[in-house]
């Protein structure tokens, strides 16, 4: 029986900065297509809101992912921009679910555990893993661009992933 392929959208999601990754999952991952979307600090916020739906509606429309996978909140010390991150991720997953994608959830433990092995693995760690599990055929800038493929690549390891609690 031919494994059937499906494409995954990975997105660490943000306000300032957004990784997007698209990788395809057959018997093996290939990474199709990363970026990091920048959002003009000089632009109102429902105006920064509106280019972060309107950059992942274009991925959508031009990669036709199966699946988005997107990092959980986390909220730190600074509860103003972790409100920005969450108005990000809700106008992702709706705009996502709206396409009929499924939605799975994962938090940092589960990604790093997937990809690095270990749960507590640092950011450099996981920067140095991200390559030596899918082939990268360009200097990567920002890691927000690292994080976002670890988030793919996390849905292609976990065989059943969690559905969101949004479906």
């Amino acid at each position: 029986m031919p494994v059937k392929s499906r494409i995954i959208l990975g997105v660490d999601p943000g306000f300032s900065r957004l990784g997007i990754a698209l990788i395809k999952k057959e018997i093996k991952e290939t990474l199709l297509h990363s970026e990091c979307f920048e959002t003009d600090a000089k632009e109102e916020h429902s105006n920064r809101l509106l280019a972060i739906m309107n950059r992942v509606e274009d991925v959508i429309k031009t990669w036709r992912p199966d699946i988005l996978a997107i990092e959980k909140l986390f909220f730190n010390k600074n509860i103003t921009t972790a409100l920005k991150v969450a108005e990000a991720r809700g106008v992702i997953m709706s705009l996502c679910k709206n396409y009929g994608l499924e939605v799975v959830e994962y938090n940092p433990l589960e990604i790093k555990s997937a990809v690095a092995g270990y749960g507590k693995a640092t950011k450099q760690q996981m920067i140095a893993m991200v390559p030596k599990l899918i082939k990268i055929d360009r200097k990567i800038k920002y890691d927000d661009e690292y994080d976002a493929i670890a988030i793919a690549l996390t849905a292609c390891a976990i065989q059943r992933p969690k559905i969101s609690s949004y479906n």
